[in-house]
């Protein structure tokens, strides 16, 4: 049995390096960038009107003709001389010499002659042609994880595909004789699956859409041909149960038989003790415990990170934070604690209910307090570290 640093470290050796792939930037978001993005253009490609109104050079003054109009889309070829402006619109190529748009409340128009009430200042209401950038300068960098602003300038740049970190394909695996599908008539002696509900509602949260689900009854052979059909579709397989070492526990035997190599099995925490992790090539496997809180605990301390580095992202653990604690905490058992918890004006509470069997308390929680294994007692209003689960109550 390992400690829990062990694991992480051990995690972190095995990682596999992200994948660099090519995309349509509409099936870009929230991917994370695999190159630096330079600008293939001016942006603005012209000088152009920040609003509606009238196109003049600066050092004129008194009444003006208007010689004509520039609208959104069009490319005319105005050359003002003294005392002449174009009628122009909020988008519009500005005529070549113009340096100055005066709004439109703020001049009088009458057969065709331009009247200022209130001049702007010399360069007012234009656009300049490579104000935001210039073509070749840096727009994005590498590890920039698109959102929808970022597709938005690489569109409006005329990018229509970019290099992508690739994301992996997930896998959960769910084995149990007793379990039965919720929506049913539960049986004597049947409980209903969850698991894999929260796995793959965990997963959505944090931006992993390619998952596939997989059922396999209490079979040692149903168990290999599950394991080999789900290491030749994804990259990552999370196995839900059956990774110990009763007589009906198939999982580990049945991955070594699919070539699956053994990194470490139990870890010197609670809840979570019975984490498998192992790899085969390229593959990831994590072997996560049956009990629906001691899963999600792992795969919020050892799961998610790993993903997060496979699909390139810079940061990939959860946030860590300190707070006070409102009551004491013990920790008797030799082991490294993690406790639902809900953090709130810089306090926090740690919540009864921390079976590893028991979902409601999580429901509660916000964030999970981490006691090291040699730590005892924390007494009332010490600090101590949590890792932020990003829910926003």
């Amino acid at each position: 049995m390992i400690s829990v640093n062990q694991a992480l470290s051990l995690i972190q050796l095995e990682a596999v390096a992200p994948r660099p792939v090519e995309v349509a930037l509409e099936e870009a978001s929230e991917k994370v960038l695999a190159d630096n993005i330079s600008s293939p253009i001016d942006m603005p490609p012209f000088s152009q009107s920040a609003m509606d109104g009238y196109a003049i050079r600066g050092n004129s003054s008194g009444e003006f003709r208007i010689i004509g109009e520039s609208k959104a889309g069009d490319a005319p070829q105005f050359h003002l001389d003294e005392g002449e402006a174009v009628r122009i619109f909020t988008g519009a190529m500005v005529p070549e010499n113009a340096d100055t748009v005066v709004i439109q409340e703020h001049v009088e128009v009458k057969y065709n002659k331009l009247s200022i009430i209130k001049f702007p200042s010399t360069g007012a209401n234009i656009r300049l042609k490579g104000e935001q950038f210039q073509k070749g300068s840096p727009v994005l960098n590498k590890g920039t994880v698109l959102n929808e602003s970022g597709i938005a300038l690489l569109a409006g740049l005329g990018i229509n595909k970019v290099k992508v970190f690739d994301t992996p394909k997930i896998a959960i695996i769910v084995t149990g004789d007793e379990l039965q599908k919720p929506g049913t008539v539960l049986k004597p002696g049947k409980i209903f699956e969850s698991n894999s509900f929260m796995l793959k509602a965990a997963l959505k949260r944090n931006k992993f859409r390619e998952v596939h689900h997989y059922k396999v009854r209490d079979n040692i052979l149903e168990t290999k041909e599950t394991i080999r059909s789900a290491l030749a579709e994804n990259d990552v397989l999370l196995l839900s149960g059956g990774i110990s070492v009763g007589e009906y526990d198939f999982v580990r035997e049945a991955l070594f038989a699919n070539g699956v190599e053994e990194i470490f099995y139990k870890v010197n925490q609670k809840p979570g003790k019975p984490l498998w992790f192992g790899k085969k090539e390229d593959k990831r496997v994590f072997g996560l415990p049956g009990n629906p809180a001691a899963s999600l605990v792992c795969f919020y301390v050892y799961v998610l990170p790993a993903l997060r580095r496979q699909k390139g992202f810079k940061n990939v653990d959860l946030k860590k934070a300190s707070a006070v604690l409102s009551r004491p905490a013990e920790n008797k058992s030799g082991k490294s604690l993690f406790l639902k918890a809900k953090v709130q004006d810089g306090r926090i509470d740690i919540l009864d209910g921390q079976s590893s069997s028991m979902m409601h308390s999580f429901t509660q929680s916000n964030a999970l307090v981490m006691i090291p294994g040699e730590k005892e007692l924390i007494g009332k209003n010490e600090k101590v570290e949590y890792l932020d689960l990003g829910y926003g109550y």
